[in-house]
């Protein structure tokens, strides 16, 4: 017991001394206004991208018919707007055709005067409809529609429908869990990963200025690897807690035109403190990983080159959880929820899901244990890889720590 207390009294120290480090320090003022550029971008290329769309589902359909038949599918649409699922196409009458003259609809999709995505031609009878061959699947059906529609001899009289509202049913309910479920996993996602991987690079300045064979020399290596990974995750929350803020006001003030969330299975009391818990344990998850491979890097130029896969690896687990919330009951929802750093990710889409909360208290136990286990086994790596002298050592790069060949890095 008393190794374990001074295990985590020296953790706490190296916690302290790098949170004060970073905090205090003039770049973090960078790191909490960091991301606020792909923010800002991101919502100039949304609303950009907004107006594009808007234009581009505009289709029209041109209509080279005689006049009256013209005029009839243009009531018929008039009439059946609002009616039927969906979204009828705009019509416009491009020529006034009288019968056995020829219209050439090929030319008329080509011309760019005018812009028309069909052409519909022929009589009521016998319409015709020449467009490419997505529209013309897409539009064969509605065409048909506004045809019969328009050669009934008297309008149709639709009877009125009474209408009961209901306040929710259980489909829209389930609907709605599952989208706040999709939503946490991607919030989670984003968090760790802006986050986890500035402990790749978190010992490298140390060992360049030996400082770490100091540290290596008074305290237990794996209590030095928690310390550190524990400093990370309180600057984290520092950052989480000003972008929090700063995001709150922003809801705040235009509170009135965002849409309602549905609440999660376990409400929204419960739903944050768990989306707390499986933040921390996702970061330690990731972090403790990272620090462990990173602890092999003698460079910065390495760190850069590790981020590469390190980002790939973040990204096969969130797709992996991802598709693992599209497929309940499954073997690869039960995968999803064992396998340690994929856990957390899977553990909260359940808590939206689901109302139990004793599976919770199993998986963030679960969890907190591979924490440990990797960190001590991250710890002996790196005591065994790194902390030897000589210049040969020193030399070799982080392929060849990690698996003990290969040629020496000069």
């Amino acid at each position: 017991m008393t190794g374990w207390t001074e295990k985590l009294r020296a953790a706490l120290v190296i916690a302290r001394r790098d949170f004060v480090a970073v905090v205090f320090s003039k770049t973090f003022i960078f790191f909490l206004i960091g991301p606020a550029f792909p923010v800002i971008v991101g919502g100039l290329a949304g609303s950009i991208g907004d107006k594009v769309q808007q234009n581009v589902d505009r289709p029209t359909i041109g209509l080279a018919m005689s006049a009256a038949d013209a005029g009839r599918m243009v009531a018929a649409r008039a009439e059946l707007d609002g009616r039927v699922p969906g979204t009828i196409p705009e019509l416009v009458v491009l020529a006034d055709v009288r019968p056995g003259e020829a219209f050439d609809a090929r030319a008329a999709l080509a011309d760019g005067a005018r812009p028309v995505a069909a052409v519909v031609g022929g009589t009521l009878d016998a319409p015709t409809l020449t467009a490419p061959r997505e529209r013309a699947r897409q539009w064969v059906g509605v065409v048909s529609n506004l045809a019969a529609r328009a050669r009934a001899a008297e309008p149709t009289v639709y009877p009125e429908v009474a209408v009961e509202e209901v306040a929710t049913s259980v489909a829209k309910v389930k609907t709605g869990q599952t989208y706040t479920a999709q939503g946490a996993q991607v919030l989670l996602f984003l968090l760790t990963m802006l986050l986890a991987g500035m402990v790749l690079s978190n010992l490298v300045e140390e060992k360049g200025n030996k400082i770490i064979e100091v540290l290596a020399a008074a305290i237990p290596m794996d209590a030095m690897f928690m310390g550190k990974l524990f400093a990370m995750l309180a600057v984290s929350l520092v950052g989480i807690a000003v972008w929090g803020s700063v995001g709150g006001a922003i809801v705040l003030a235009g509170a009135k035109s965002l849409p309602s969330v549905p609440a999660p299975a376990v409400g929204w009391p419960l739903f944050a403190l768990l989306g707390f818990l499986y933040f921390a344990m996702a970061y330690l998850l990731m972090g403790s990983l990272f620090l462990s491979i990173g602890g092999m890097a003698t460079t910065v130029r390495e760190v850069q080159t590790l981020s590469i896969p390190v980002s790939m690896f973040q990204l096969m687990v969130f797709f992996f959880s991802s598709y693992a919330l599209t497929s309940p009951g499954t073997w690869v929802e039960w995968f999803s929820l064992i396998f340690p750093v994929s856990s957390p990710y899977a553990m909260l889409a359940r808590a939206a899901q689901h109302g139990e909360v004793w599976p919770h208290v199993l998986a963030l136990g679960w969890q907190g244990l591979w924490v440990i286990v990797i960190v001590r086994a991250g710890a002996l790596l790196f005591r065994r890889t790194v902390m030897k002298s000589g210049p040969a050592q020193g030399r070799r790069g982080v392929w060849a720590r990690l698996f003990g060949k290969g040629a020496k890095a000069y």
